[in-house]
């Protein structure tokens, strides 16, 4: 049988022994039962924007497509499948005069792919989207179709509080329940003045702390073997819209940004010597820019050059040290590397597994052309991150397993536990599970 599932990247694949597309939590308990029953492990994918092995089985495969649109609407919330896309749900949201307060910079991912893997934007304020989600609708691993909410009093079964599953599960890498429907706080629509300008990286390090917090949302990106940054400050304007025309944002989204952008990249995969000085190229063309629009606009970005990933998150205090130290390892270790380094910032969360638990946090995301991996860039850049506290993304490339990660999580061992008490048998465990949490099921 030929593989089934393919990540986006194209690093991640599955030949799974059976595949359903579920068209409610009904329908996804009886899919677990019958894995169950057969001994097989389940998983549902997403769209296959993770890096790792996340979403992999080699049992049942659930896809999500049929588990899609809004459910309900009221009091602040909406609720929506699983399967609807961010792209989808925020066209949905914008429709009803609605908006989250933050997202990331990708609108392909499925809303619970997303949630579970801890997919995170940048804000002074405001979390990730675990952190705007207020209930969860789960199939546990007997077939037992749950619905969790923050500031729940009940009890799911002897020992699991329905508070504690809510704050497990939101970051829960698929690993209590499969999740069926999300709901999520909203509030009224509202616009971003979107501006971009270059700054030279010494003068970003120098400011850190005033940029972080003089702006609603913070991203920047610096450019290997130059001294530029773009900085791009999203933050709140009564208006009026000022989007870009039609020709405008083709020019930017499509071709600089990705047609012009992915040429550079194929060139330095041929003539990697030539790559100082195509970045050098790509750091004079910077210019500065603003645009005024929907705030889910200014939030995505069209991504369509294929790239590896690693982004960790560190103590809010660390940055400047760690892309010091980033740069410097670069330069020493005299790789050529075509693509910018990220820069985002978040409040603390309080989902257990969430990379910003319980501290104000910094992320830096490193990434290679796909066509040309460097897996020793990582693997050092990865040593700096985990010297300072560092948590991996659950989506992205990493080499940390259950040993590290129980250090760097308060609540390791608590989300281990429940993890025992609703999956025993490991219905929904996989090879990327079994490194980072750890395969032993309750004695």
């Amino acid at each position: 049988m030929s593989e089934a599932f393919r990540n986006w990247a194209g690093n991640q694949s599955a030949t799974p022994a059976e595949i359903r597309t579920p068209a409610s939590a009904e329908e996804v308990a009886r899919a677990v039962r019958d894995a169950a029953a057969a001994g097989r492990r389940v998983r549902m994918v997403g769209s296959g924007h993770s890096f790792t092995g996340v979403a992999l089985t080699d049992g049942v495969l659930l896809r999500p497509g049929a588990l899609t649109g809004i459910r309900e609407t009221g009091d602040g919330e909406v609720t929506a499948a699983a399967g609807t896309t961010l792209a989808a749900f925020n066209e949905e949201l914008h429709r009803r005069g609605l908006a989250l307060a933050n997202m990331g910079d990708i609108t392909a991912q499925t809303l619970a792919g997303a949630v579970q893997t801890g997919t995170h934007g940048t804000g002074r304020h405001s979390g990730g989207l675990a952190d705007q989600v207020t209930a969860m609708e789960l199939v546990l691993a007997d077939g037992e179709i749950v619905t969790v909410r923050d500031g729940g009093q009940g009890r799911i079964r002897d020992g699991v509080s329905e508070q504690d599953l809510f704050d497990a599960a939101r970051v829960g890498l698929g690993a209590l329940g499969v999740v069926t429907a999300l709901t999520f706080r909203v509030e009224p629509s509202f616009l971003l003045r979107g501006d971009r300008r270059p700054m030279a990286i010494g003068d970003v390090l120098g400011s850190l702390d005033e940029l972080a917090a003089g702006n609603d949302h913070l991203d920047f990106y610096w450019l290997p073997h130059t001294d530029a940054c773009l900085v791009k400050r999203n933050n709140r304007d009564p208006g009026p819209a000022d989007p870009p025309g039609g020709f405008r944002r083709w020019l930017d989204e499509r071709f600089l940004e990705n047609t012009a952008f992915g040429a550079l990249c194929a060139l330095g995969a041929r003539l990697p010597g030539l790559i100082p000085r195509l970045n050098a190229v790509s750091a004079a063309a910077l210019t500065a820019s603003a645009r005024t629009d929907a705030s889910y606009r200014i939030f995505a970005t069209v991504r369509e050059v294929r790239f590896l990933e690693m982004e960790y998150a560190i103590p809010r205090e660390h940055l400047g040290r760690a892309l010091r130290e980033t740069r410097d390892l670069i330069e020493r270790r005299g790789w050529r590397i075509t693509f910018p380094i990220e820069v985002r910032v978040t409040p603390p969360s309080g989902a257990w597994l969430s990379t910003a638990y319980g501290r104000p946090s910094a992320y830096i995301a490193c990434h290679v052309y796909r066509a040309t991996p460097n897996p020793a860039y990582f693997e050092e850049v990865e040593e700096i991150m985990t010297g300072l506290g560092g948590r991996p993304h659950w989506g992205k490339l990493h080499t940390r397993d259950a040993a590290y990660l129980s250090a760097a999580y308060p609540r390791f061992a608590d989300f281990r536990a429940l993890r025992d008490a609703l999956d025993p048998g490991r219905v929904f465990a996989n090879d990327y599970l079994d490194t980072v949490l750890g395969s032993a099921s309750r004695p």
